[in-house]
């Protein structure tokens, strides 16, 4: 993952704190696990012993992105956000045009999207296809099912 990552003050915070636990606790765990292993036997056939070491890459693995997400991150500050078109952390109240369903959204980073919550990625088709859009402007949006165009609402924070 490259270029800039978008988050919020408490989302970086977050980020941090997983990657502190990933460093410290995370890793001894693995080391504890490996030692385990060892001491059971001939590492050739020993299938906790490549479990462990399975386990301590995707460890590793997720370290890595975390450490970069963490380091391509950029805070946004809601009161600078621009509301007169969709932006990151907007909240977007939009209508199908097809149903005639409304919903809200909130566009945010890959980190913090959450559907349950109403957060959209702003690299989701729904989130690409919102991203510029003024309110009464119409967005169509080419999703994995096919298009869908829905109506801009309204613009928040």
């Amino acid at each position: 993952m490259s270029g800039i990552n978008y988050v919020t003050k408490e989302t970086l915070d977050q980020m941090r704190e997983e990657l502190n636990f990933l460093k410290t606790k995370g890793r001894a765990e693995i080391a504890r696990a490996i030692a385990e292993a060892r001491e059971k036997g001939d590492l050739k056939e020993n299938a906790e012993y490549d479990a462990a070491k399975e386990a301590q890459g995707l460890h590793e693995a997720k370290l890595a992105s975390l450490e970069n997400a963490v380091a391509t991150a950029r805070i946004l500050e809601i009161d600078s956000i621009d509301t007169s078109k969709v932006s990151i952390l907007c909240k977007v109240t939009i209508t199908n045009v097809a149903s005639k369903k409304t919903v809200t959204y909130q566009i945010v980073s890959e980190k913090e999207a959450d559907l349950k919550m109403g957060k959209i990625s702003i690299t989701s088709p729904i989130g690409k296809g919102l991203l510029g859009k003024h309110v009464g402007e119409v967005a169509e949006v080419v999703a994995p099912n096919g298009s869908m165009k829905f109506k801009i609402d309204n613009i928040t924070i």
